[in-house]
């Protein structure tokens, strides 16, 4: 079975520049990914002074309803909460969504984080999916990529598929290794290595294999950190590619990662 997932940081629905609402040309972008599995970070889930200034453009509903339409089943986990809203991650889903929790990993009292984990049906078995944002401070970073690891152990079986998605914030590449060698993950770019090159030469000279680098994918006018990730495990990757261009770069800061998965 193959499955088309995404993850994107959504910048809660408005342009980088003055905050002007993107949601509905957003609804529409996410439906040309024909993803079955969405993992959504910075998801607004209330905002009520967008809500009052911009009533035309702004949706009733909230936008992890509103983005998931008829189409996808919805879960939302709040992180963010202030007097008039709140925002966290969320998971659109095609597949019947079994269960759900959202973990506070937050690390200081000045960002708001949690993992949302969310059990999926598919077909033939259950998918194990985590939605997750991490910090801007390297140690919190660490520490709360150590409570993902044990959130995956505690909470998956070790012979079920497993997604982990979402903004890792990880500009210098610190917690890939950690993560492949603790959960025995791959992250979707891992595959997409160069063949040839000085560089390849010297690393095989060495013994080395090759260096493995998530995409760039921030910030979306013009990708060079590599901020966001998928890793996966129990499951083959296909195809994943970075979505960028003026119409991605309007929609949010961070640029979108698509990837085609199958069981294996």
């Amino acid at each position: 079975m193959k499955i088309r997932i995404a993850t994107y940081n959504i910048h809660k629905g408005v342009s980088s520049l003055r905050s002007m609402p993107r949601v509905h040309a957003l609804k529409q972008a996410l439906s040309s990914m024909e993803a079955d599995i969405l993992f959504l970070q910075e998801v607004q889930g209330r905002h009520d002074k967008f809500a009052v200034r911009h009533a035309s453009l702004w949706p009733e509903q909230e936008q992890h309803h509103f983005l998931a339409g008829e189409s996808h089943q919805a879960v939302y986990g709040m992180n963010a909460v202030y007097d008039h809203g709140h925002h966290g991650n969320a998971l659109l889903s095609r597949f019947p969504v079994l269960s759900s929790t959202n973990q506070d990993v937050s690390d200081h009292a000045y960002e708001s984080r949690g993992i949302l984990h969310c059990v999926v049906q598919l077909p033939q078995t259950e998918l194990h999916c985590y939605v997750i944002h991490l910090g801007l401070f390297a140690r919190s970073r660490k520490r709360q990529t150590e409570a993902l690891i044990e959130a995956v152990g505690t909470s998956s079986p070790p012979d079920a598929p497993v997604i982990i998605a979402g903004d890792f914030n990880d500009w210098t590449n610190q917690l890939s290794a950690t993560l492949r060698s603790s959960l025995g993950v791959t992250e979707v770019f891992d595959e997409n290595l160069p063949s040839r090159g000085f560089g390849v030469y010297l690393r095989s000279l060495s013994g080395r294999g090759p260096k493995l680098k998530p995409a760039r994918t921030f910030p979306a006018a013009l990708p060079w950190l590599r901020l966001d990730r998928v890793y996966v495990r129990g499951l083959q990757i296909e195809s994943a590619q970075v979505l960028h261009g003026p119409m991605w770069a309007k929609l949010s800061d961070h640029a979108p990662i698509v990837a085609s998965l199958a069981l294996k």
